[in-house]
């Protein structure tokens, strides 16, 4: 089997005040670097008047799981930024969680709203690590597999077989219904040349997969 990973459950937050400064550490799951960069830019827009936005993440390089399959094996990018803070203070502390925690599919972010004291460098990283260890904490960690999409497009007469076949096999999907049908599938790596291949003998190849 492809080696599984460990990822983040879902969304979570978690909230504390550090000698006045409120701290509020957002994470959720991202397979690619575009999904992290949106998320961090979500709470951007969020908190415009934070003191600071910290992100930091670890998703696969240059795609999705889908593209880039394997477990301890996949190229990660790993990203952070301090945003203003002194240099090292906060983007490494939240990144080094991630790292230490063996997550990845992973974007967190971690809002100030300064309190006017100065907390030091220390300080600064003993708030940014804890940010993100409590939001981990709120979002739960969970083993998970590489997945890959594909898209399987067939005329009308064809729809119900491949529909059935797609449903049969238990994997996500969504279909759109046009001037041909097209099924958007998310299924595991071990599980996909299979599914292709049924696909195929089911409509004697006549479905489009890309």
């Amino acid at each position: 089997m492809t080696d599984a990973y460990r990822t983040v459950g879902g969304r979570a937050e978690a909230r504390f005040e550090v000698q006045g400064s409120e701290f509020i550490g957002y994470i959720s799951p991202a397979e690619t670097v575009e999904e992290a960069e949106a998320f961090v830019e979500e709470i951007n827009e969020r908190h415009p008047d934070a003191t600071h936005n910290v992100p930091a993440y670890r998703v696969p390089a240059g795609g999705a799981s889908s593209s880039v399959p394997g477990g301890g094996n996949v190229m990660l990018r790993e990203y952070q930024s301090d945003d203003g803070e002194p240099t090292g203070s906060s983007g490494k502390p939240a990144l080094n969680v991630l790292v230490q925690q063996e997550v990845r599919n992973v974007v967190a972010v971690v809002t100030r709203y300064y309190g006017g004291t100065n907390l030091g460098v220390g300080g600064l990283a003993r708030a940014y690590s804890r940010a993100v260890k409590e939001a981990l904490g709120e979002a739960g960690i969970v083993e998970e597999i590489p997945h890959e999409r594909f898209t399987a497009t067939v005329d009308y007469d064809d729809s119900g077989s491949v529909r059935g076949i797609i449903e049969s096999s238990g994997v996500e999907f969504d279909a759109d219904y046009d001037q041909r049908v097209s099924f958007s599938v998310r299924v595991p790596v071990d599980e996909a040349d299979g599914l292709r291949d049924r696909l195929r003998s089911a409509t004697s190849g006549r479905v489009e997969l890309e």
